[in-house]
């Protein structure tokens, strides 16, 4: 346990979900564990009791908040939950917080299994549809368009731009499609799952439209990937959108949910469940603050490019997959000074750098 964690309450201690089952942790709320072929090796997932009616009568059964990725052991994991923890009743409503893969990943297989709507955000719907049926000249994770984009940006390795030319597959095998429709989740949605009610609370900068999930009667939070107990939530920026603010919108959005209770049980999407959101966010924002600080400090000493801040602010060896992520996060800090005129981008279609601002 690192020093921070000390700050948070883990009210469930060491407690967690085994393989194939759930722990209950509220009232009708259970918790399910699942494992990730990632660095981040597991997904936490929620099923919530509900009575829900979708205009053909009300259907007893349950609401499954995110999905998993496509794999074989993932959906045996779905299959041993369905046989051993449903109670007899079925999944009526699959609910995705965000399109990353290891949220959205098996969401067609569980509504057409289940004949079960899904219920997303309409950016995140879209978004998740053109990266998992691209034309090859829009992949939005890897190819030529990519390895170009981290180029200009100063990582010019040969192994990592390999890497990133033949990464163009990478979202369509872990999410291979879509349901052909959905319901739109919208910032202040009261939903109804149940005898409960939860409110959506839109969030930016870690994925196009992310929903986290509050409800009051049982102040609980299911915070997605937007508030999380033991590491800082990715924000990058992407080729698609290479002068975006990620970082901004995504210190805006912790400000949503300062309102909530201090003592709210969150259940985030990875780690355990803790109370201790106000503290939690202040950790998160002195934390970028600090990153902040850093590429101030090599904006500095002169002209620089994203893949040298990338260097100052990871202090440890990266595989190619981890500079992915790392370089865009190097540029959502770089942007965020920029955009607030602390410092100047000078991009000239081949290189990009940037240069402290003198008085």
């Amino acid at each position: 346990m690192n020093l921070l964690e000390h700050e948070i309450h883990y009210p469930l201690a060491d407690a967690m979900p085994q393989a194939g089952s759930c722990l209950e942790v509220a009232p009708g709320v259970k918790w399910i564990r699942m494992g990730l072929p990632f660095a981040l090796n597991h997904i936490n997932l929620w099923l919530l009791r509900d009575s829900f009616d979708d205009g053909a009568g009300a259907r007893e059964g349950w609401t499954v908040i995110d999905c998993c990725v496509a794999s074989d052991s993932s959906r045996a994991q779905w299959e041993q939950i369905f046989a051993e923890q449903l109670e007899g009743l079925p999944i009526v409503r699959v609910l995705v917080t965000h399109m990353h893969p290891d949220h959205i990943g098996l969401a067609h297989w569980l509504c057409s299994r289940w004949q079960a709507p899904l219920w997303i955000s309409a950016t995140d719907y879209h978004v998740a549809l053109v990266a998992c049926k691209p034309p090859a000249s829009h992949n939005l994770e890897g190819g030529a368009r990519y390895a170009a984009f981290y180029q200009r940006h100063g990582l010019d390795d040969p192994e990592f731009l390999q890497h990133v030319l033949q990464r163009t597959a990478y979202y369509p095998q872990l999410v291979p499609d879509l349901p052909d429709s959905f319901r739109r989740l919208m910032d202040h949605d009261r939903i109804q799952i149940g005898a409960q009610t939860w409110e959506c609370i839109a969030g930016y900068g870690h994925a196009p439209e992310h929903m986290a999930l509050y409800c009051a009667e049982l102040q609980l939070l299911i915070s997605g990937d937007m508030v999380l107990p033991r590491i800082s939530t990715n924000v990058s920026v992407h080729a698609n959108e290479p002068q975006g603010d990620p970082l901004g919108w995504f210190l805006d959005s912790l400000q949503r949910y300062l309102p909530l209770p201090e003592d709210t049980l969150v259940l985030p999407s990875h780690g355990k469940p803790f109370q201790g959101l106000h503290t939690r966010i202040r950790q998160l924002q002195d934390h970028h603050a600090e990153r902040l600080d850093e590429v101030r400090a090599a904006c500095a000493l002169g002209p620089t490019n994203a893949a040298k801040v990338m260097q100052a602010m990871f202090r440890r060896p990266l595989n190619p997959h981890e500079q992915t992520f790392a370089l865009g996060e190097a540029l959502a800090h770089l942007n965020y000074l920029w955009r607030r005129g602390e410092i100047a981008r000078h991009d000239n279609g081949d290189c990009c750098k940037f240069t402290a601002v003198t008085a």
